[in-house]
């Protein structure tokens, strides 16, 4: 048995704050004791790490992560290698990631291709959501057999026509599976056939620049299909997950549901809380970075996104991790924002960037590792195995420097990109040290990580629904 003592360091959960040493064998966390306590003076350990200073706070759970997704005629940028790799960097010891259903093709091929792509790849643990893009009565039975195998939510998409859309019919029949199975609906909630009218419009107007695929995208269309995904819902009597949240009238709508004491949840990304439409309406074609689906808001959402963030009408931030290059990939929409791929770098920026939402008063620590880690992995069935610090969780561990200063910039980071969403941007707060099952996978500042350390995590169900 492997023992490891992490020593002196503010435990923060979402829970509690507590002055503990933390002990570890294995794999899995033993034991809390009190600093200077007769138990925890007792121990005796292979390794000892001291986190004087120092936050020991669970292991990021990013619940929205697309590596090597197909997308616009070419594929995210980070591979499962690569982007566990910059999850590990970043603080973050989960993915869920989603695999596709191709149109024409059962669940299971789709399924079966993204654990290939991830095999033996990644250097975290992951799991993954199913992206339904063709519902028929095949797709229907299928779900079912996918809960029972640790595949317990179910993505779909009211915005892309053509490629992931699917009808409100669709809906709610996957719907109605769903709940009768236990499973748990994640929406995409746009107005995709509204949009693609704006978009045509646009384009014949001349307006083809990056900042319009946030123009046509329109708040009220975002709203509007969150509404219509909450009522198919209550009609079906399934829970709903709305992912990525970006607009204060989405954020409404939410609010009012769960006012209802309806199974409603939603999610929102760094992005949406800390750059806005005057990123994708940066001049020489430099807007494209940032262009993603939701689209960025302006700035005044920002306020409606923290406060739902602290009444709990939002429960996660996940990333929404879709990479794709400047050069030879985001390019391919000069001249036509809608060939733009859709996505935004972003799995190693999150748990620093929620920290300095902590030093800058949005939210209190504990409440930071809860939208990061605990409700992430309950809301998808792995809590308490991850997400928390408590004997016989996963020793999913980050020693965290809380005073540590850094810029965000391409320059630094480790996702495979070649540039950062965030670039230049001064934060306040590093991790040091990440522990993965109790492997070290970053060493003060060291990559020690392997890919294939990472394991596939089958889920349970939600942890949530009343």
């Amino acid at each position: 048995m492997t023992r490891t003592v992490i020593r002196g360091g503010l435990v923060v959960t979402a829970a509690e704050e507590t002055h503990a040493d933390v002990l570890i064998e294995d794999s899995r966390i033993a034991a809390l004791a009190a600093h200077g306590s007769a138990a925890g003076e007792s121990w005796t350990a292979d390794r000892t790490i001291d986190a004087t200073g120092k936050y020991v706070i669970p292991g990021g759970v990013d619940a929205h992560t697309h590596m090597e997704l197909p997308f616009g005629g070419t594929f995210a940028s980070d591979t499962f290698e690569t982007g566990t790799r910059a999850a590990a960097w970043g603080g973050t010891t989960t993915i869920v990631d989603f695999a596709v259903q191709s149109k024409g093709q059962p669940l299971r091929a789709g399924l079966d291709a993204w654990y290939a792509k991830a095999d033996a790849n990644c250097a975290v643990d992951y799991g993954f959501h199913m992206i339904v893009s063709d519902v028929n009565e095949g797709t229907l039975k299928e779900m079912d057999l996918l809960v029972a195998e640790g595949i317990t939510s179910f993505k779909l998409f009211m915005a892309y026509p053509g490629v992931f859309y699917s009808d409100d019919g669709q809906i709610l029949r996957a719907m109605q599976r769903a709940a009768a199975g236990g499973g748990l609906i994640m929406m995409h909630a746009e107005n995709g056939i509204a949009i693609d009218v704006l978009i045509e419009q646009a384009l014949t107007e001349g307006r083809t620049d990056p900042r319009y695929h946030g123009e046509v995208r329109k708040v009220l269309l975002e709203a509007e299909a969150t509404h219509r995904a909450i009522q198919l819902a209550r009609v079906a009597g399934a829970p709903l997950y709305v992912v990525h949240v970006s607009a204060e009238e989405a954020v409404a709508e939410l609010a009012q549901a769960r006012d209802m004491g309806l199974n409603v949840f939603g999610e929102t990304c760094p992005q949406y809380l800390f750059l806005s439409t005057d990123n994708l309406a940066e001049p020489d074609f430099e807007g494209a970075k940032y262009v993603c689906s939701t689209p960025l808001r302006p700035r005044e959402h920002q306020a409606a996104l923290w406060r739902g963030l602290r009444t709990n009408d939002l429960q996660v931030v996940s990333t929404d991790h879709c990479p794709f290059c400047f050069s030879g990939q985001k390019d391919l929409g000069r001249g036509d924002f809608s060939k733009i791929p859709n996505g935004l770098p972003g799995v190693e920026n999150r748990m620093d960037l929620l920290h300095q939402a902590v030093i800058d008063g949005h939210i209190s620590r504990r409440r930071w590792i809860e939208i990061a880690c605990a409700t992430p992995a309950r809301m998808f069935g792995l809590y308490p195995r991850k997400g928390t610090i408590a004997p016989g969780a996963d020793a999913d561990v980050v020693v965290y420097d809380p005073h540590a200063e850094q810029v965000i910039s391409a320059e630094t980071h480790h996702m495979n990109v070649d540039y950062s969403a965030y670039e230049g941007r001064r934060i306040t707060g590093k991790v040091e040290t990440v522990l993965s099952r109790g492997e070290t996978v970053v060493d003060r500042g060291e990559f020690t990580g392997r890919a294939g350390h990472g394991q596939y995590v089958p889920r349970g169900t939600c942890q949530y629904l009343i």
